[in-house]
């Protein structure tokens, strides 16, 4: 929750006029707790991992992978550890190329730790107990990137957040990182 209960109470804090962008945030968020504003991702993830694969999945396999219910909870859950990272709500909004800067971070992070992660998951073992269910589409298609045994999910989900916690970002950043991260994983897998 902002920390001001006014326009100008934000500006003086600022020391100048908020921006448009910043005052339609201001707007927005100055009456909704920052627990409500982490939640705007869940819908986004639900609707990425959970309802667009779904019929595709049913068809294809008859059932939905294990993974797919457990996206959702597990953010419901991570909004504690979001804090510890740093993620802010607040005035000023980030800048374009502060948030740009950022991102390449996140993307840099992210691909590094997922090859050796994706690597790993090839050995023997964990090929045979976790990652053989994502590979049950053999056809390089976009919705088969979220179809995976739950525990993939969590140990490839690891790597989303590693970038957030090098260099923290603003709520907004974050939602763009998801949302970025969703597109680049669903295009990676379509061949």
């Amino acid at each position: 929750m902002l920390p001001y209960a006014t326009a100008a109470e934000a500006e003086a804090a600022l020391g100048r006029a908020m921006a448009w962008a910043e005052s339609a945030w201001f707007r927005y968020s100055v009456s909704l707790p920052d627990y409500c504003l982490y939640y705007h991702v869940v819908p986004i993830l639900l609707l990425v991992y959970v309802l667009a694969p779904l019929p595709l999945a049913m068809y294809e396999h008859g059932a939905p992978a294990a993974s797919l219910p457990i996206v959702g909870p597990i953010q419901l859950v991570s909004y504690p550890s979001v804090k510890m990272l740093g993620i802010r709500t607040g005035l000023p909004l980030p800048s374009a190329g502060e948030a740009a800067a950022q991102l390449l971070v996140y993307f840099l992070v992210e691909d590094y730790l997922s090859y050796w992660i994706h690597w790993l998951l090839h050995t023997r073992w964990a090929y045979d107990k976790i990652h053989r269910v994502h590979h049950k589409f053999t056809a390089p298609m976009g919705y088969a990137a979220p179809y995976m045994h739950w525990g993939e999910a969590l140990i490839l989900g690891a790597p989303t957040v590693v970038g957030p916690a090098i260099v923290p970002c603003h709520i907004t950043t974050f939602w763009l990182w998801f949302v970025s991260l969703a597109i680049v994983v669903i295009d990676t897998h379509s061949g």
